[in-house]
């Protein structure tokens, strides 16, 4: 089964942009492995808390990120 997690920002994307992400990333492995692989895909996301996030010693929060 392919395994997709992706940690992203809480609160900064809205719920058809999470679907719209999942999607994008469940095509692309299926690009990879072939259709057989599309019921088994699983894309899971995990939503960091706000102020969780550190890029450079800079801690992003949502104000930083934005909302998709």
């Amino acid at each position: 089964m392919p395994f997709a997690n992706i940690r992203i920002p809480a609160d900064t994307l809205t719920a058809e942009s999470k679907k719209k992400l999942q999607d994008a990333v469940t095509d692309a492995i299926v690009d990879a492995y072939g259709e057989r692989a599309r019921p088994t895909t699983l894309v899971i996301l995990d939503e960091v808390a706000d102020g969780g996030w550190m890029l450079g010693g800079t801690i992003l929060n949502e104000a930083m990120l934005g909302r998709v």
